[in-house]
């Protein structure tokens, strides 16, 4: 190994990695066992060409670890986990299918040690194609024959947040007319639009495909803005559901809004991040309590609830945020803190 893995294994406190290039699309395969201290481990499959393949490495270390927090704060018994699929070119037609079905014969190896889904770059034909070589693999129907997407649990989840986070900061967790930028309208950004315009929030939207946020800005009456002066601008609510780490010590002083609640992983750029957030008066709904709803529908469907139920369940995680936003609130601290203390309690810590 080069190009900094080593060093990158070297100093994790992970459970271990498993690491295979397939020859065929010269794809690297990155799955980072994180902790299975409540159960086996449990993340999504995120497929994204890398600047160098210790990007790609950091990145599942980075999201495993999250999973663990996930998995603690939800109080559910798994671990955590990711696989990363580190492309050198875009993959389409069977040449992206028998990828997926290369992946899925590594993650059969691990005999339930290891379980995945979709995340980021990956869609539900790649599950199905996965499916067929391990059982390892969650949201494909008993047949195998499709896949359920986790974009709209993940946003009725994200609402519920944004909804509790909105009634800490307002007094009432009325969206009428409240106003909240969402930053990204993919598998988890356009269902959430589409969810807070029925509730009767005031939605803008934001995407490098200006083409796509001007298409959806238009059936829900929204407004789109232009992704420079996404910090800047004033609304009540910023939902970053993208790209990680638009948190930092650039944006933060930018931003001109109360609330931060969205879907993307890994949004503090730095855990110091939060205390910048909480320095400003700005209150921060914690990315792996906020994007948990799919998960835990996921689980709920693995243990045979039905999707109606399973969303049910997904849009509880706000009264979840809520506890966590009130010791917040009374300890003066920030609710990444409070967060973090309720997962590491879970996990055996004090």
């Amino acid at each position: 190994m080069n190009d900094g893995l080593m060093e990158l294994i070297e100093e994790w406190d992970g459970n271990g990695v498993v690491t295979k290039f397939d020859r065929e699309t010269e794809t690297w395969i990155f799955i980072a066992l994180h902790d299975n201290t409540l159960g086996p481990s449990v993340g999504g499959c995120r497929m994204k060409s890398y600047p160098n393949q210790a990007s790609a490495l950091r990145d599942a270390m980075r999201l495993g670890a999250g999973m663990t927090q996930k998995w603690a704060a939800a109080g559910l018994p798994l671990g955590g986990g990711k696989m990363v699929l580190s492309t050198k070119k875009p993959l389409e037609g069977e040449e992206r299918a028998g990828l997926f079905r290369r992946v899925g014969e590594l993650v059969e190896t691990l005999r339930g040690t290891f379980a995945t889904g979709m995340d980021l770059g990956t869609v539900p034909l790649d599950m199905v194609h996965m499916a067929e070589t391990t059982r390892y693999v969650h949201g494909v129907s008993s047949d195998g024959s499709e896949a359920t997407d986790p974009g709209p649990f993940t946003a009725a989840g994200v609402l519920s947040c944004i909804k509790a986070a909105v009634n800490r900061s307002f007094g009432s967790d009325d969206l009428d007319g409240r106003s909240v930028l969402v930053q990204g309208i993919g598998g988890v950004g356009k269902p959430l639009a589409h969810l807070l315009s029925e509730a009767g929030a005031r939605v803008l939207v934001s995407d490098l495909d200006e083409r796509a946020a001007e298409s959806l800005a238009e059936e829900l009456k929204a407004e789109v803005v232009p992704p420079h002066v996404v910090y800047s601008i004033h609304y009540d609510v910023y939902s970053p559901c993208a790209v990680g780490a638009t948190l930092n010590k650039n944006t933060i002083p930018q931003l001109n809004c109360a609330i931060v609640a969205g879907s993307a992983n890994n949004q503090l750029e730095s855990p110091e991040d939060a205390e910048l957030l909480h320095e400003r008066g700005i209150l921060y709904a914690p990315d792996y309590i906020t994007n948990s709803g799919g998960a835990v529908a996921f689980h709920a469907i693995g243990d045979g609830a039905t999707e109606e139920e399973a969303l049910r369940r997904a849009s509880l995680i706000g009264e979840r945020l809520a506890s966590i936003l009130t010791e917040a609130g009374l300890r003066n601290e920030s609710p990444a803190t409070s967060a973090a203390r309720k997962a590491s309690q879970a996990l055996g810590g004090e």
